[in-house]
């Protein structure tokens, strides 16, 4: 039994790898602006303040804090390494706005591990390298304890309980741990102005109860970065 979960792990990390590579060649070839219809959410000037800082190491080493993103527009998102729905609902959204945005100096994404425990630097190293994101302007972080993460993410950040799996076949299908896959987009005054749940919204279910409502989403994320980030 030993050996048969080793092994589903083994295929899993490879699976994700996989399909890292693949959304990184299918945003490659994703045009610069999203197609949307003109439907939309009503639009609300600050979300909520962050108020608590939080210290991070990121994927080459370096020591930061969530304050030292002051002054960007960032894109903020729960991963860790092995997590197949990372890769597969996440990965080509956070391509598509690193190749739309990321030549703007003022512009971040941070990726957030809630695995620290198998997450450390090397791990983050390599799925960074994966995806070609460069660590001056994509964030793949750890900290150093796993329950001040888990709470600074569900209390801090609001993102939705992050849950521990228990069942080893169900782990290797699905990761360690059920989170949020929700993207926050924070200004430059560290306010969360909003919440897409771009992954929900792209899943088979989402599209079938709203087949808009990704497009729209998408669309009003990229609106709203450019506003923020003044080039409206």
């Amino acid at each position: 039994m030993k050996i048969r979960i080793i092994a589903i792990y083994a295929f899993v990390i490879v699976a994700s790898v996989a399909m890292i590579v693949f959304f990184k060649k299918v945003a490659d070839r994703v045009p610069e602006t999203p197609v949307a219809s003109n439907v939309g959410r009503e639009e609300v000037d600050t979300y909520f303040p962050i108020t608590a800082d939080l210290e991070m190491t990121r994927q080459d080493g370096e020591s930061v804090k969530l304050s030292d993103l002051k002054g960007k527009v960032t894109v903020l998102a729960q991963f860790f390494a092995v997590c197949p729905k990372c890769a597969v609902r996440n990965g080509g959204d956070l391509l598509e706005l690193y190749k739309t945005f990321g030549d703007d100096e003022d512009f971040q994404l941070l990726c957030i591990s809630v695995d620290p425990e198998t997450d450390g630097v090397e791990e983050l190293a390599a799925y960074a390298e994966t995806l070609g994101a460069d660590a001056s302007n994509w964030w793949f972080a750890r900290t150093g304890d796993q329950a001040e993460v888990h709470r600074f993410l569900e209390e801090e950040l609001k993102f939705f309980r992050i849950a521990e799996r228990t069942d080893p076949i169900d782990i290797a299908s699905n990761g360690r741990y059920a989170h949020d896959l929700d993207l926050l987009l924070v200004d430059r005054d560290l306010n969360v102005v909003d919440k897409y749940p771009l992954a929900d919204a792209a899943s088979e279910e989402g599209r079938k109860l709203d087949p808009t409502r990704y497009d729209r989403e998408k669309h009003e994320l990229y609106e709203r970065i450019r506003k923020e980030l003044g080039d409206e």
